[in-house]
């Protein structure tokens, strides 16, 4: 049994160190909010072994990844709470240690890999390090047609990871000196890596972002598909995440792709609109795909929308507006109220 001050523990790490995961998290039922917070300690636990600024030198980081494996699948005791709640989490929802393997392996590759030469070698890495992620998720909500779940949550993993790489080029070379855009879209268009490294934002830059921006957004709509899948009191969470995480997509096109200058984020305002819109197109019509398109800023090229303005989020298509929506719009609001006082 997960205790409450490895709870509490978790729970303070997520807050520190994702805030966008967090706000998401928060509107999960208890049942599997705690366990969240636990998978997301965890996580961040195995990153900070690779990514933390007093990083160990490769050998002594590849040992404490496989000291952390072995623990976190329960085979030696450990005094980590963190990883202790972690053990105990995966023997209780049945997490397969297949998922921890490759989540391992991941951080694993951090070590020694700063450069993916094809998409392809990425989506490998981004199998353990997200993909494996949305898998555990399925799992600890308690999935009841997980089998169905599962391609769309691990192509909603992939979205968010691909929207942090995008969001985080200029980041990723100041501190840690990798490149996780794709060589070989890079190359596509004309974009030497000595350019990114040097920061220097041009054209080619930009169209080798909107193709990687494009490829993230088919992941989402890959993605939402899956969420009718999950239990109904979890699909308003996993919604609200993927708005969120998409809507960075949003801030990268105002700058008009030059991450390399600035890293974009979301302001606190906007990730409090964008709950209280979403909660209440799901009030009027609660179905995932539905609402998302609604607004989120991801495209659907069936509808003519190639591109959605940076600044809009898609057409009412007759529905109600949300803006005065009455007292649906009052109980969002009372509940917004409710929600942001709470913590």
């Amino acid at each position: 049994m997960v205790e409450q001050d490895q709870i509490r523990q978790s729970k303070a790490i997520q807050r520190r160190t994702g805030k966008t995961f967090h706000l998401a998290t928060r509107v999960l039922p208890e049942r599997v909010r705690h366990a969240t917070y636990v998978l997301y300690a965890f996580f961040r636990v195995a990153d900070e072994v690779v990514d933390a600024a007093d990083t160990a030198p490769p050998p002594e980081q590849r040992q404490r990844l496989e000291d952390l494996r072995r623990q976190a699948l329960g085979e030696v005791e450990t005094d980590d709470p963190v990883l202790d709640a972690f053990s105990e989490l995966r023997e209780a929802h049945d997490i397969p240690d297949a998922d921890v393997d490759v989540f391992i392996d991941a951080m694993l590759s951090d070590v020694d890999t700063d450069r993916y030469e094809t998409y392809e070698e990425l989506e490998t890495y981004m199998d353990g390090s997200a993909a494996a992620v949305g898998r555990m998720m399925t799992q600890i909500m308690e999935t009841p047609r997980a089998e169905e779940a599962i391609p769309h949550a691990t192509a909603l993993g992939e979205a968010f990871q691909l929207s942090n790489f995008l969001r985080d080029v200029r980041e990723d070379v100041v501190e840690r000196d990798r490149i996780y855009l794709p060589l070989e879209t890079l190359r596509t268009h004309g974009v030497t890596e000595q350019q990114v490294l040097d920061f220097e934002y041009d054209e080619r830059f930009r169209a080798a972002m909107d193709e990687e921006l494009r490829r993230a957004e088919a992941l989402y709509r890959e993605g939402v598909v899956g969420i009718q899948h999950l239990p109904e009191d979890c699909q308003f969470a996993v919604l609200l995440a993927a708005v969120l995480y998409a809507d960075h997509h949003r801030e990268i096109r105002k700058l008009d792709c030059d991450v390399l200058s600035v890293t974009p984020s979301l302001s606190t305002s906007r990730k409090l609109y964008l709950l209280a819109k979403t909660r209440l197109y799901w009030a009027f019509e609660s179905d995932p795909v539905a609402v998302f398109r609604r607004v989120s800023v991801v495209p659907y090229p069936e509808d003519g929308d190639t591109t959605k303005d940076a600044g809009h989020s898609g057409p009412s298509r007759g529905r109600t507006s949300w803006l005065g929506a009455g007292r649906v719009g009052g109980r969002v609001s009372g509940w917004l109220r409710s929600f942001t006082r709470s913590e």
